[in-house]
């Protein structure tokens, strides 16, 4: 890409809304491109944490191996968002995984020294990284209640509800959801077995409450969901 188009990309990014046109020039200079092909891994576990990744398009998954090999996602990332960044918190070695899904993903990776000058020379981005990271942790907080408190049931409805407040699409009355999961990515994300994930969702489709594909989740009515 060309300096204007990296410019372009990070302007659509809401974490650098605060930084001027020269400000996205000078991180588009700090930025490396890099693609990498579906279902592979990023970067590892005890990898350094020595850079940031900046994604374009595609969706990637963080999480961790249980001590008996199961996986377990913590989140879904999608594009104009920022993921590895437990760098700039003082993270020296990964402490998760990151992974392409069921496409190939493109993303900038900028050095966390590099990334912390930037910060260190805008309050403003400062803030809204302070804020990211703060949501994000928030976040990370619901999810591990959730799998505590809630049933199974309540965790895959309220992942249905959370997928479609982020990023589903009105259509008429219903919400569409386009989503690029496998039922055993959801699986993973609400700790629960796949049949468990597969019977439950069946039993929301019999009851007319969502419909569902390989790709998609249409949600008759969010009011009646739950």
């Amino acid at each position: 890409m060309g300096a204007h188009e990296i410019t372009d990309t990070f302007s659509k990014f809401p974490l650098f809304s605060a930084l001027s046109a020269s400000d996205l020039r000078i991180l588009g200079q700090m930025a490396e491109y890099r693609t990498v092909p579906k279902h592979s891994f990023i970067y590892l576990a005890d990898e350094p944490s020595n850079f940031i990744c900046l994604l374009v398009s595609g969706a990637v998954k963080i999480g961790i191996f249980s001590p008996d090999g199961r996986e377990i996602i913590k989140s879904i990332q999608h594009p104009q968002s920022m993921f590895g960044e437990l760098g700039l918190t003082g993270e020296q070695r990964r402490s998760e995984f990151a992974a392409t899904m069921n496409r190939e993903v493109s993303f900038y990776q900028v050095r966390v020294d590099d990334f912390k000058m930037l910060l260190q020379q805008n309050f403003e981005l400062a803030q809204s990284v302070m804020l990211y990271l703060g949501e994000r942790l928030r976040k990370a907080e619901r999810q591990w209640e959730s799998l505590i408190l809630k049933d199974v049931r309540t965790r895959i409805v309220e992942f249905l509800k959370e997928s479609a407040g982020e990023r589903g699409r009105q259509v008429g009355f219903e919400t569409l959801v386009k989503h690029g999961l496998t039922q055993q990515d959801i699986a993973n994300l609400v700790g629960a077995s796949r049949q468990t994930v597969t019977a439950i969702l069946n039993e929301l489709k019999k009851s007319n409450l969502i419909h569902f594909n390989r790709n998609t989740i249409l949600i008759r009515d969010m009011d009646k969901l739950n």
